[in-house]
């Protein structure tokens, strides 16, 4: 009876901590108080005091001082003020990769953002002072480059499908194959996008074989309909017995019964890509000779650009999208917009785009560039002892969701440490002061130089040499 008693009676630990306000109170606080503001140190605390409060409940017994709980709170505080979003050197071989942000910018196209961060011209006519549209800076670059009547941009391609819904739809039927109705990264969901629209989707055909037959039955059941989607599968593929109408006899069907066809291409590519080896991806051009009515695709894939969905198409159409509604929650900031039309400047002839966009560059350079630039980084790294470095045959990959399985042929440098193991390694690499994401293959950290650029190899190999 006696024991219950004393371990009922023994205080709780979580008691002792002192309140917020006395902690903010103590002198050892004013320090942070000026460095940070009073609101920020109040947080840091609370959290501290939160973080200590569970540990004593957990089981600590040791409750934190003043003191503790003001170093706590330090820590936060100097965590919330360190950046988070840093440059890395790809060295993964993947050159549109999504994690790493995708598509590098040129340097017309940094250049550009960074002439428009300041005041300009993005919604003034300066010949007449008049107040003008910031799609008047992009409509005649899309339509002269991709071969359309006019264009707009909003701020991803996954805006560009559900602005054209929207506008175009009007909330009536759209059909779409089974078969493209898709889920890509991020939760991007075909289905998902067409209903938030407003518009009804109507599925038609099965997984992998549709016929205009089935399209010609969908109409019949849902005669209001008014745009039929057509949507790349990005990085979905199915192979085998497959069938799917032309793109020209789907467009022909389309205009024959009154509809708008209208394609969600996703990849964006305003090049012809097969000379290079590099096959299955068409190109904005092809669809709207197909007869396509609107194009949609992104910006920051194929295209090289910064984030931002297109849409090239008939004049008619694309003034429908920039009158909606949705085309102002949608829009592209001043930002990408500056650094959207720098890179749609780069495909213009006689510019080479292969040469001037720094993911056409990655993708059609020859296998011999990228062996002198192994070479290059390989003699860099020779002296270093802790670290063996050899040259190796690999494959790298476009992906990004555009050509996600098409492999590049390449080179790496293989990096095998005498001190750390690859994970360990790859660690140090991703955590330096140079920041560098190579990839993992049978115990090597493999630094894949498809993805790297020559003006880079200085840091680079200064960053290994750091990590080994």
């Amino acid at each position: 009876m006696s024991t219950r008693t004393s371990e009922t009676a023994r205080p709780d630990p979580r008691r002792r901590l002192p309140a917020v306000g006395v902690v903010c109170e103590n002198a050892g606080a004013r320090p942070l108080i000026a460095r940070f503001g009073s609101e920020a140190v109040a947080r840091a605390v609370r959290g501290a005091v939160a973080e200590a409060r569970a540990g004593l409940a957990a089981g600590s017994e040791l409750a934190p001082t003043i003191t503790d709980l003001l170093s706590m709170a330090a820590e936060r505080l100097e965590a919330g003020g360190r950046e988070t979003l840093f440059p890395v050197i790809n060295a993964t071989g993947v050159v549109i990769h999504t994690n790493l942000g995708r598509a590098p910018l040129a340097p017309e196209a940094v250049a550009a953002a960074q002439a428009a961060a300041g005041y300009g011209n993005l919604e003034l006519e300066l010949d007449s002072g008049r107040r003008s549209s910031r799609q008047d800076h992009l409509d005649g670059l899309i339509a002269e480059i991709t071969g359309a009547e006019a264009g707009i941009a909003v701020n991803n391609c996954a805006g560009a499908v559900l602005l054209a819904l929207a506008a175009l739809a009007e909330r009536g039927p759209v059909i779409v194959s089974r078969g493209e109705l898709v889920e890509i990264g991020g939760g991007f969901r075909v289905p998902d996008v067409v209903a938030q629209s407003g518009a009804v989707l109507v599925e038609v055909g099965t997984t992998n074989r549709t016929h205009l037959r089935d399209y010609e039955e969908a109409l019949a059941a849902h005669p209001e309909a008014r745009v039929i989607l057509r949507t790349h599968p990005s990085n979905f593929r199915i192979s085998g017995f497959t069938s799917a109408p032309a793109l020209d006899a789907l467009a022909h069907f389309a205009h024959a019964h009154g509809l708008l066809l209208v394609e969600d291409l996703g990849g964006g590519a305003l090049v012809d890509l097969t000379p290079y080896g590099i096959t299955g991806e068409p190109t904005v051009q092809e669809s709207l000779k197909a007869g396509v009515d609107l194009v949609l695709f992104s910006g920051d894939k194929l295209l090289g650009g910064p984030q931002a969905g297109l849409a090239a198409g008939r004049r008619a159409l694309v003034d429908r999208l920039a009158k909606h509604p949705l085309a102002r929650a949608l829009r592209l900031d001043k930002l990408s917009l500056g650094a959207l039309a720098a890179t749609l400047r780069l495909h213009r002839p006689p510019s080479d785009p292969t040469v001037r966009v720094p993911v056409l560059r990655m993708l059609t350079e020859p296998l011999s560039i990228v062996a002198a630039r192994a070479e290059a980084l390989s003699t860099r790294l020779a002296d270093i002892p802790a670290l063996e470095a050899a040259i190796v045959d690999t494959q790298g990959y476009a992906g990004g969701g555009a050509l996600p399985m098409q492999a590049l042929a390449s080179r790496a440098v293989a990096l095998r440490s005498r001190r750390f193991s690859a994970e360990a390694l790859a660690q140090r690499l991703r955590a330096g002061s140079t920041r560098v994401l190579g990839r993992i293959e049978q115990d090597l950290v493999l630094i894949d130089l498809r993805t790297v650029d020559d003006g880079e190899l200085p840091a680079l190999s200064k960053a290994i040499r750091e990590a080994a």
